[in-house]
């Protein structure tokens, strides 16, 4: 879908790694790694970007460690300023969440889920370690296909968390800091089997006469 819109698939891969952590500094070669991609053609479409106002190259120095000479080291960075930034963030924000849901159908067909969650690098929430929290029985030889596969459509890896309804409620009533993390922050509820958006219902006090 986006590979048509931006008419090359690197180019849409690309944009989908630097607008998902628009903070962060990137390097050709490390940036090839994750893509698995030759530095030729990325580096063509990382210039097409640079010349469109999209990204910045900068240069940092690598002070001498005594045996090597400081050197000058290229990276790149997204340039917030881009009159289109917000409008091209939203856009792969939206088309994330749609790789998501087709996620989210496969794995509905394999498990009864109670509770699902998108955190950390889905909803921006950048103390959270983990990015998808599941609540449901779920066997691992069913479930790795699915996530590897989200993982490859998306361009990188996602950090899941899978519990059973016990669990779930153990670590809850004990205020586990990592649950509690996530479900105090900022996230994109799904599902919600366990009604834990719903609020409590006070009951009005009767007086005795």
């Amino acid at each position: 879908m986006l590979n048509k819109l931006f008419g090359s698939e690197l180019r849409a891969r690309i944009l989908k790694k630097i607008l998902a952590s628009p903070e962060e500094k990137y390097y050709s070669q490390a940036l090839g790694r994750d893509l698995k991609v030759a530095l030729n053609p990325l580096r063509r479409e990382l210039d097409n970007l640079e010349k469109l106002g999209l990204i910045v190259a900068l240069t940092e120095i690598i002070a001498a460690d005594g045996k090597k000479p400081k050197k000058e080291k290229k990276f790149f960075m997204v340039n917030r300023n881009f009159l289109l930034f917000n409008e091209l963030k939203a856009l792969f924000s939206k088309a994330q969440l749609f790789f998501v849901q087709e996620f989210l159908g496969r794995l509905a067909k394999i498990t009864n889920l109670k509770y699902f969650v998108l955190t950390g690098q889905f909803s921006g929430n950048s103390t959270a370690i983990t990015d998808m929290l599941i609540i449901g029985r779920l066997r691992r030889e069913k479930f790795l296909p699915l996530i590897a596969d989200l993982e490859k459509k998306l361009g990188r890896e996602i950090n899941f968390t899978i519990m059973d309804e016990a669990e779930f409620h153990y670590r809850r009533d004990i205020m586990d800091i990592f649950l509690y993390n996530i479900l105090n922050n900022n996230k994109i509820v799904i599902i919600d089997n366990l009604e834990l958006m719903k609020p409590k219902v006070k009951v009005p006090k009767t007086e005795n006469k």
